[in-house]
């Protein structure tokens, strides 16, 4: 069995070690996507490309050794994933609000970190030739992109095994190599420039928080509910429009919004707020199954910003910095490690955000003999979720049809659903009235 070290993320993952029943490694800690399938599916067909897909990625049979003081990447050998069936039975409504329902129902589930393979399959069908396949993977052993990649992957492994004229893969990069190429990356020059810059962009902030309801109680055991929103088209298309206009992305727009937000909620100027990005600096490493995802805090100081478009402009100054001087959160932390003191509160809670940007499989595509659809414009809230090691998760997707689906994911232990909704609300207003008049005083928002 082969041995790597781990990644700078699975250090920090073990930092939110809780054990095997909460936190970073237990059962809900969980990545989940679903695809919508149309076309007639074989069922030993797609058991084989599931195990094909196993056998290629080594993080998907790998134990993360955490014991006696040493913590290590161990792989396994190559074992077969379980592949679940549904049948879904129409009852009248829109098949695509009972796949909504379905997919929450999977993202309320559990896969142990200490089982192997990392991955699961649940196939709900209509029928013979339309049905829904939800993939999911322990958070230790990939992330969104890895997915995406998953599902590509999957699909080609699938046709070659119908026997169609599709072109193989090529060989992939393993996530232990990453580890280790990591290692040398993080000795680098480069890499310590960056140190240099978070060291003193950081030096005296603290991650911002916002109130909870209920102050946590120790050892309480966490429980995720989802809050799912939509962004009109309006609002997307002047979003996008006031990003052309002022030379950033769409994400620096909403992010400003959410910058606003926490802002009011918390009466403070200055503002330290996470971010999720892919955490594929190394492009050679964009096929590699694995936790890449990084959690990058953002320091924008907006005392004297008058306007909301002055506000875009810092946040704009602040992403392009960050992203010019990305590390893992743990080299991050290392330089300023006070940033961190936050998530030692029980009563209050870190608010992250992230834009979810994944490559291919995101619209229909058809490999082989079956089209490929990913279920992405969700409205069905859920009080019982997958988990995230601490805080308040936000994630807002640019659709292909011109409108944002949003979610909001709390810990019910801290919050109420009453207080995701509004601030959910209060977000909605603020990027309206921001983008309505980009001059606007930015109290007045």
């Amino acid at each position: 069995m082969s041995r790597y070290p781990l990644s700078a993320n699975l250090g920090l993952l073990c930092i939110f070690d809780k054990g095997e029943t909460d936190g970073a490694f237990g059962p809900r800690h969980l990545v989940i996507h679903g695809w919508r399938v149309r076309g007639e599916l074989d069922l030993d067909a797609l058991r084989g490309a599931l195990d094909d897909i196993v056998e290629r990625h080594e993080i998907l049979r790998t134990e993360i050794v955490r014991e006696g003081g040493e913590q290590y990447q161990l792989v396994h050998p190559p074992c077969s994933p379980e592949l679940v069936l549904h049948d879904l039975t129409d009852d009248g409504r829109p098949r695509d609000e009972q796949v909504d329902e379905f997919v929450n129902t999977i993202e309320a589930g559990r896969l142990g970190a200490d089982q192997l393979p990392h991955l699961r399959a649940e196939l709900g069908r209509f029928d013979d030739r339309d049905g829904v396949l939800v993939l999911i993977v322990h958070h230790t052993a990939g992330d969104g992109w890895s997915l995406h990649v998953l599902i590509h992957e999957l699909a080609v492994s699938y046709a070659r095994r119908r026997g169609l004229d599709v072109p193989a893969l090529p060989e992939p990069r393993q996530y232990g190599e990453f580890s280790v190429w990591q290692i040398d990356d993080l000795a680098s020059e480069q890499a310590e420039a960056s140190r240099g810059y978070w060291g003193g962009k950081l030096r005296g902030g603290r991650m911002l928080d916002i109130k909870a309801d209920r102050t946590l109680a120790p050892e309480t055991a966490a429980v995720y509910a989802v809050e799912r929103f939509l962004l009109d088209a309006e609002l997307t298309r002047s979003t996008t429009e006031l990003a052309r206009v002022m030379h950033c992305s769409p994400f620096m727009v909403l992010l400003a919004a959410f910058n606003a937000l926490l802002a009011r909620m918390s009466g403070a100027t200055d503002l330290v707020v996470p971010i999720i990005t892919s955490g594929r600096a190394d492009q050679s490493h964009y096929e590699t199954i694995g936790p890449f995802f990084n959690l990058v805090p953002l320091r924008t100081d907006i005392d004297g910003c008058r306007t909301f478009s002055e506000l875009v402009l810092r946040i704009r100054a602040t992403c392009l910095e960050a992203y010019a001087h990305e590390l893992p959160f743990s080299e991050v932390v290392a330089q300023a490690p006070e940033i961190n003191k936050t998530y030692e509160r029980d009563d209050n809670a870190v608010c992250a955000i992230q834009v979810l940007q994944f490559p291919g499989m995101t619209e229909a595509e058809t490999v082989g003999d079956v089209e490929y659809a990913e279920v992405r414009k969700r409205t069905k809230s859920c009080q019982d979720t997958s988990d995230i090691p601490n805080g308040v998760l936000w994630a807002l997707d640019i659709l292909g049809d011109g409108e944002i689906a949003g979610t909001a994911r709390y810990n019910t232990e801290q919050f109420d659903r009453e207080t995701m909704v509004r601030m959910i609300e209060d977000y909605r207003g603020i990027l309206a009235a921001g983008l309505a008049d980009p001059n606007r005083p930015l109290w007045a928002l």
